[in-house]
């Protein structure tokens, strides 16, 4: 039986350490870190996700912007929204909330974010960045599955790596992080070929396919290290009642795979927490770079 991964916990301490360095040099920068969130429509989830980011900028005392626009918006006013967050000095990092509409091509609008306000590390400058191995800001989930297994002292390099997804807000900066702490890393995607031959040789399983209990103990080396990325709402309908609930999930068969995997993360509870705590993160160490201060938060980036 393998032990469960709390990413609820530790984002909490991260938060606390945060709280601590906003207010042991707030006066010396002359204000609090900002950050802007912007949200394009009315998508039911990305409501859910910029509620809770809000909710976190207040805990830890960041200035949280919200913006929300309307689907209708052309594209010359998202742009200059986001050219107008540019050049505010109260904020420090931007965050564009996807997915957008889909009238808009998202990397155009992801590249018009300065790099220096990139909240979510998803401007080629700062991929470029994290593949040169230069500090930067860091997209956010690959950033929290690092910060999960140093927090929990588990080994990565000299063991193989095998991370199933490669979009560029996951799999892809994963594997390039994961590699950069020299591990041997396999990405997988949905072409490739016996699936089970690449995670079965997994020492470490990053999932984040998109696809619900995707993975189960069948597909896992034993005391494999298992980080679920996904996270699913499923609709449950009583035949008695005929009324739907639901029941959250990852990719991976939580209780089946725990008899096998030496640790794993729940869902939810591991990596969720922790990719809000990192946009934090990311704000706060935008702003010690802006306002002059010492960078006192490093460590916690890739």
């Amino acid at each position: 039986m393998g032990i469960t991964i709390d990413g609820k916990n530790f984002a909490k301490e991260i938060e606390q350490r945060l709280i601590n360095e906003i207010n042991d040099f707030r006066q010396e920068a002359g204000r609090p870190p900002g950050l802007a969130v912007i949200r394009v429509g009315d998508d039911p989830a990305s409501g859910v996700y910029v509620k809770n980011k809000g909710k976190a900028c207040e805990r830890v005392g960041i200035n949280n912007f919200n913006i929300h626009l309307d689907s209708n918006i052309s594209e010359n006013d998202l742009k200059n929204q986001i050219i107008k967050l540019n050049n505010d000095e109260s904020v420090d990092g931007i965050l564009l909330q996807l997915p957008l509409p889909f009238k808009f091509d998202k990397n155009h609008f992801l590249n018009i974010i300065s790099p220096d306000k990139d909240a979510d590390g998803l401007h080629p400058l700062n991929l470029g960045k994290l593949i040169k191995g230069d500090f930067g800001p860091r997209s956010c989930t690959p950033a929290g599955v690092l910060a999960l297994l140093k927090n929990n002292h588990i080994k990565i390099a000299g063991k193989k790596a095998v991370v199933i997804g490669r979009s560029i807000l996951v799999g892809r900066p994963m594997a390039i992080i994961l590699e950069s702490e020299n591990a041997t890393v396999t990405i997988c995607h949905s072409h490739t070929r016996k699936l089970e031959d690449e995670t079965k040789n997994a020492d470490i399983l990053v999932v984040a396919a998109g696809k619900p209990d995707l993975i189960d103990a069948e597909l896992v080396k034993k005391n494999a290290v298992v980080i679920d990325v996904g996270i699913h709402r499923i609709p449950i309908l009583n035949e008695v009642t005929k009324e739907t609930t639901y029941r959250l999930c990852g990719d991976v068969k939580f209780d089946d795979v725990l008899t096998k995997a030496s640790a794993i993360t729940p869902v939810p509870g591991g990596v969720g927490p922790m990719t809000v705590s990192m946009l934090l993160v990311n704000t706060v160490s935008l702003w010690q770079s802006h306002c002059g201060l010492p960078s006192t938060i490093r460590d916690l980036l890739p």
